[in-house]
């Protein structure tokens, strides 16, 4: 009997779709579970980035990669495949400084009681690379902190800030077009003589606010300031900032919204002078460090096609201790960190694996700006030019159930295409791009882009609560079922 072109490339595809679902069985949720578990404990110490916690963390996950590899057993490739030595595994390194908040922190506001001292963690959190705080100064409130006289918004025009502790929400208005960072804020708050500064989440959310499902409280977070212009800084929860403006006008509890709804309304500065003090006293720790992504190839199985690489990537670092506070980091994002664990777990463990090759990435320093992932850009493991898609998986153990999936630079109908065969059709919500991740770095360089998120609100998002028995199964074992699939289908793509 004869055999058709046809028939031999559809015998090929059937053959790679029983290998996918075979591949798709051997997902184990445990195996994440355990994974998360020993990330986000006491061993890592919340694997700040830059220190011998997250160093630690590296080495775990390098031995997982080395335990990888072991050859295919022979026979087992797919016809026309060379055959490969096992996969390398490196670790990429750069100095990188590392700020640690002591547990001794105070915040403490004169004429409200029932709040003094702030506690830190549910009243406030100094800006996680802040510099040490030390003094005592009156309040400015400076609506949403923007100093910009050209653009026709100006918080701090006609009011005097020298030497005082100026109060500024986050975000912007929205018909303020200009795009603008905390970064910025700080930095206006420095220029304009501010010796400190407090910022909190106001009352309004904006769409995207209100289905991430942000809160009032204060999160851990990196300032990502030059450290020549900058203050001594700390997120405040909405409830306090709101007592602060309402200290002049006792039983006016919505002063704050009806603040922030005069500047989403109009742009018009309602900045003011509050005659209360604040007394903001912490140290901040600054060191060298080294940031290191591990770094992990599975070779492709088409000699036509293995010097082509898909790459799964997940950041590894959290915040580690701060304020005497430990964050955990477990669903952000030792759940990726686990995903990619498991993905690259199941794919070596496949008597015959996708076309091109499967790079997997743990960068460390995403909270930091996303130091790994642009260190990898610069120092890619494979060109770019060769890289068919990058996959960012983060925080995907907590949420409604459903999968977001953010695409740049390939068709939603693919990603679609993915959830199908990973019997996840129903569960998926597709976007475009999204602003911040360690795809952004790929994107920006050109690589097309998946981000996979677990959907609906993430309430420990940045919090000391974010820890391992937050993480739901189900969710973690669909995000890895996808990750799989869309892996392996544009691995697999002629």
């Amino acid at each position: 009997m004869t055999l058709w072109a046809g028939q031999s490339i559809a015998a090929e595809i059937d053959g790679q779709s029983k290998a996918l679902t075979q591949a798709l069985g051997l997902i184990s949720s445990e195996r994440m579970l355990t994974d998360i578990r020993t990330l986000s404990g006491p061993a890592f110490n919340g694997r700040q980035t830059g220190t011998p916690d997250d160093l630690a963390s590296a080495e775990f996950v390098r031995q997982r990669f080395l335990a990888l590899q072991q050859p295919r057993a022979p026979g087992s490739e797919s016809p026309g495949a060379t055959a490969q030595p096992p996969a390398p595994v490196h670790l990429q390194s750069a100095p990188v400084h590392t700020t640690k908040i002591d547990d001794d922190s105070l915040l403490q506001i004169g004429g409200i009681a029932e709040r003094q001292p702030a506690v830190v963690g549910s009243d406030y959190l100094p800006i996680l690379d802040s510099p040490s705080a030390e003094l005592a100064a009156s309040i400015v409130f400076v609506g949403y902190g923007i100093s910009d006289p050209a653009g026709g918004f100006d918080d701090y025009a006609g009011i005097d800030v020298r030497n005082k502790v100026v109060l500024f929400l986050r975000g912007k208005p929205e018909r303020y077009a200009t795009q603008v960072s905390h970064a910025d804020k700080a930095h206006m708050a420095h220029a304009h003589g501010a010796i400190g500064y407090l910022t909190a989440t106001g009352p309004i959310l904006n769409a995207y606010e209100t289905r991430r499902g942000v809160t009032g409280r204060p999160s851990a977070f990196y300032g990502l300031t030059d450290p020549h212009r900058t203050i001594p800084g700390a997120w405040i929860s909405t409830a306090l900032a709101s007592a602060i403006l309402s200290v002049q006008q006792p039983g006016e509890d919505n002063r704050l919204r009806h603040l922030q709804q005069q500047l989403n309304d109009t742009m018009t500065p309602q900045s003011m002078t509050i005659d209360i003090s604040i007394r903001m006293r912490w140290h901040s720790t600054r060191q060298h460090g080294t940031l290191q992504n591990a770094v992990a190839l599975l070779p492709g199985q088409d000699a036509a096609h293995h010097h082509d690489a898909i790459l799964i990537g997940a950041h590894r670092d959290h915040f580690g201790k701060q304020g005497g506070l430990l964050f955990a980091g477990a669903d952000d994002n030792a759940s990726g960190t686990a995903v990619i664990l498991e993905v690259a777990r199941v794919l070596a463990s496949m008597p015959v694996g996708p076309r091109r090759s499967v790079l997997f990435v743990s960068f460390s320093g995403e909270e930091q700006g996303l130091l790994g992932s642009k260190l990898y850009v610069s120092q890619p493991m494979m060109p770019l030019t060769a890289t068919a898609a990058m996959i960012n998986v983060d925080h995907a153990g907590v949420g409604n159930g459903r999968l977001t999936i953010g695409v740049t630079g390939l068709e939603k109908p693919a990603a679609q295409q993915a959830g199908e065969r990973a019997g996840l059709a129903d569960r998926l919500d597709l976007f475009g791009f999204f602003p911040g991740g360690d795809h952004v770095p790929f994107k920006e360089a050109g690589v097309p882009t998946v981000t996979v998120v677990s959907g609906g609100i993430h309430p420990h998002f940045h919090q000391p609560t974010d820890t391992a028995d937050t993480v739901n199964a189900d969710i973690l074992s669909a995000a890895a079922r996808y990750v799989l699939a869309i892996a392996w289908q544009l691995a697999d793509a002629p």
